[in-house]
């Protein structure tokens, strides 16, 4: 995690499933729990994906929507972005393909 051009930097690695999911819950909690609270996930490094993955990026978006703040997606993965595109959550989340083109959407840069 770090802070970069006035966003929250969040860059999640290795496999996201129902164990991982549970530690880093308490932290995207606390981010997304801000008022105006912008808020990049970053899943490139991310190399497994599963519904526990999307019911914690669902859960971010619905927390930062709420408090008027913003949340962007970093994904290349395509199998990661197989997985947002059969559930539409890229309809309402479209990932970026890099960090930078997530912070210029949210003029962050």
């Amino acid at each position: 995690m770090r802070e970069e051009h006035g966003h929250i930097v969040l860059e999640l690695r290795g496999e996201i499933d129902i164990a991982s999911a549970a530690e880093i819950s308490p932290l995207l909690d606390r981010l997304t729990g801000r008022e105006h609270a912008r808020v990049v996930l970053d899943l490139r490094p991310v190399e497994f994906f599963d519904c526990s993955g999307l019911r914690l990026v669902s859960r971010a978006r619905h927390r930062v929507l709420e408090r008027g703040g913003r949340l962007h997606l970093v994904c290349v993965h395509p199998l990661t972005l197989r997985v947002l595109g059969v559930t539409g959550l890229t309809r309402v989340l479209p990932p970026h393909p890099t960090l930078e083109s997530a912070l210029r959407a949210s003029g962050g840069s």
